[in-house]
């Protein structure tokens, strides 16, 4: 029994092939304007970004001059420490480079940085019968958001001359005891960008 080629079209079941409207089919959408309740009734997420960005895809803020004038200020608000022989503070946040920015991605903020740090530390210590002034550096090789508890200082001493290996591991020693309070203030500056 063979099949024509109109009887085969006819029982097509796909809906590509059907050309008229049918009895079962839904009804063509008829369009109609919207009336000011219609418009404000819908509802409008606050948008993040600019006005421009109003679907909220992608836009990216660099935050770098505030971020580095914020982290210097911290800094310097970083009390003095007193050691058993001695007594320090941070007199200049000599190196601050990095970035840091603020993403709106999907209409949902997000924030980051990556900065290195170098700290001019300067103090006075009781070595032997004498006081001596101590200049150093605290360095901080690489933080970035999300990673100041795994924070590091390395301690640089630029006026070493008359000190003993004993004597200089103890100003060492002493000075890495900055590193809570240097890690609490960049704790500070990660939670004041969060809020920008």
């Amino acid at each position: 029994m063979e099949v024509s080629e109109e009887q085969r079209k006819e029982s097509a079941s796909y809906t590509y092939w059907v050309r008229e409207v049918t009895g079962d089919a839904a009804p063509l959408p008829v369009p109609r304007k919207l009336s000011s309740e219609d418009i404000s009734g819908l509802s409008h997420p606050p948008n993040l970004g600019s006005v421009w960005n109003r679907a909220g895809t992608w836009e990216e803020k660099n935050l770098n001059k505030w971020a580095s004038q914020r982290i210097k200020e911290l800094l310097m608000s970083v009390d003095s420490l007193e050691f058993s022989s001695g007594k320090a503070e941070i007199s200049e946040v000599s190196n601050c480079v990095g970035d840091a920015f603020l993403v709106t991605v999907r209409n949902k903020k997000r924030v980051g940085y990556t900065y290195e740090l170098s700290l001019k530390v300067k103090g006075e210590w009781c070595i032997g019968e004498e006081k001596m002034v101590v200049k150093g550096h605290l360095d901080i090789p690489e933080f970035s958001f999300g990673e100041v508890d795994d924070l590091q200082i390395g301690v640089r001493l630029t006026e070493e001359k008359d000190l003993q290996s004993k004597d200089k591991m103890l100003i060492n020693q002493d000075l890495k005891m900055f590193l809570q309070p240097v890690r609490a203030k960049l704790l500070q500056f990660e939670q004041e960008l969060k809020e920008r």
